[in-house]
């Protein structure tokens, strides 16, 4: 799932912003390409352990309709859910915000599509479950932006408001037109805390803009964040429509290490370790990304397609397509997710680095064993925690991919700033 490596001969799109943007949501797979020592798994080949797991998965095909990362989307007759050998269980579709969208299911249980149309402007994210004839699961998952007004733009922006975020998240902005006045618009936007400490933006490109501290946030904190757009102007006869104050909470201080040399994960709370958990990181061929990552997303069960991030065959296919990928939280925008992984033997976590360049977990196919480690990381991490990886043989990352600017010093991150 990686997406810039000269040893591999994949190549992907250039990445775009979090919110807006084209987010890779399928991701690496774990298995394989093992090197000696590593017990059970040296018998196994990574397309042996890929090929497996989708024998495994579900035959539940589900398509949302529009694609993952899509913009400018119509309010009326633009979203639906479809299923081919299956039935839809479950759709939910929900605002950046959190306002839940009703709609329903086909009598047939093959397509889903909302009641009424969708707001202007607003950024949605869409998640679907089915079932196939033997009742195993597939899911799927896409976020999108809907249409605004050619003389207006509007900025989506994460976290939420009133949500409860780890240390590590910055406010991130994306703008749904291309801002040529980024002086105007940074000074129409603030970001304070309840800390005291100094907050600046930094332009990623001309549709993103992300504040942060010169260090994590401190824990417990309030950040508000004052958006006083309207009638400024970003662009020559594009102006802004929003004024809003939100603000957010920061919780306990979580930041959690993998090396992926000794292929362990420490996970430390409030200065204290908390858990050490084995896990095995990208492999030799596709090696994990080294430095901070931020958790973004979390879905408790989702699917992960090769062929989306450029592992493909000699058909075009996924080198993987594994539809029920448990406990998934994403750490960058091109497929970089800590995840659990059932389909790999035991023997791999904390001996063999075997995935695409995700960090696996130990787990069971379902999510609903609580007390599998990828469970426990799961249910203790929040979007905005901290997954440091270190003594990975791959570069750092870069920190626009993902919510990652911690990655830049603090004079490179003012030198971004407009204001």
């Amino acid at each position: 799932m990686r997406t810039d490596s000269k040893r591999r001969r994949r190549s992907l799109v250039a990445i775009s912003a979090v919110l807006g943007g084209v987010l890779v949501l399928s991701a690496c797979d774990g298995g394989g390409d093992d090197p000696k020592g590593a017990g059970e798994a040296t018998a196994k080949s990574q397309a042996e352990v890929d090929a497996a797991a989708a024998k495994d998965a579900s035959k539940a095909k589900i398509v949302i309709t529009p694609k993952d990362g899509a913009t400018n989307i119509a309010l009326n007759e633009g979203t639906t859910v479809a299923v081919t050998d299956g039935t839809l269980t479950q759709v939910e579709l929900k605002t950046s915000e959190g306002a839940a969208v009703t709609g329903k299911i086909a009598a047939d249980g093959k397509t889903w599509k909302p009641d009424a149309a969708l707001k202007r402007s607003t950024k949605y994210a869409l998640s679907a479950t089915a079932k196939d004839t033997e009742g195993k699961e597939a899911h799927e998952n896409a976020s999108f932006t809907t249409l605004s007004p050619e003389n207006t733009f509007v900025g989506s922006f994460v976290p939420e408001a009133d949500q409860t975020v780890g240390v590590g998240m910055p406010v991130s902005i994306t703008f749904n037109k291309p801002i040529k006045d980024k002086k105007a618009v940074q000074a129409a936007i603030n970001v304070s805390s309840s800390s005291g400490q100094e907050v600046v933006g930094h332009w990623f490109g001309e549709q993103r803009l992300d504040f942060r501290p010169e260090e994590y946030w401190k824990a417990n904190s309030t950040v508000t964040l004052k958006l006083a757009l309207q009638g400024v102007q970003g662009a020559p006869g594009i102006a802004g429509v929003q004024n809003k104050t939100v603000n957010f909470k920061i919780g306990r201080s979580q930041v959690s290490t993998v090396d992926a040399k000794t292929k362990k994960m420490t996970v430390t709370r409030d200065g204290a370790v908390l858990k050490t958990i084995p896990i095995s990181a990208g492999s030799p061929a596709n090696p994990t990304y080294n430095g901070q990552m931020v958790i973004s997303e979390k879905f408790k069960e989702t699917r992960m397609n090769g062929a989306t991030v450029g592992f493909t065959d000699g058909d075009g296919k996924g080198e993987y397509d594994i539809k029920d990928v448990p406990h998934a939280m994403r750490l960058s925008n091109s497929g970089t997710f800590i995840h659990g992984n059932y389909w790999g033997p035991d023997s791999v976590f904390g001996s063999a680095n075997t995935s695409h360049g995700c960090v696996g977990l130990n787990d069971k196919q379902g999510a609903n064993d609580p007390s599998q480690p990828a469970a426990w990381f799961f249910d203790n991490s929040l979007i905005g925690d901290v997954v440091t990886v270190v003594n990975s043989p791959d570069k750092t990352i870069k920190p626009e991919n993902g919510l990652n600017g911690w990655n830049l010093s603090w004079a490179d991150w003012k030198a971004g700033s407009a204001a």
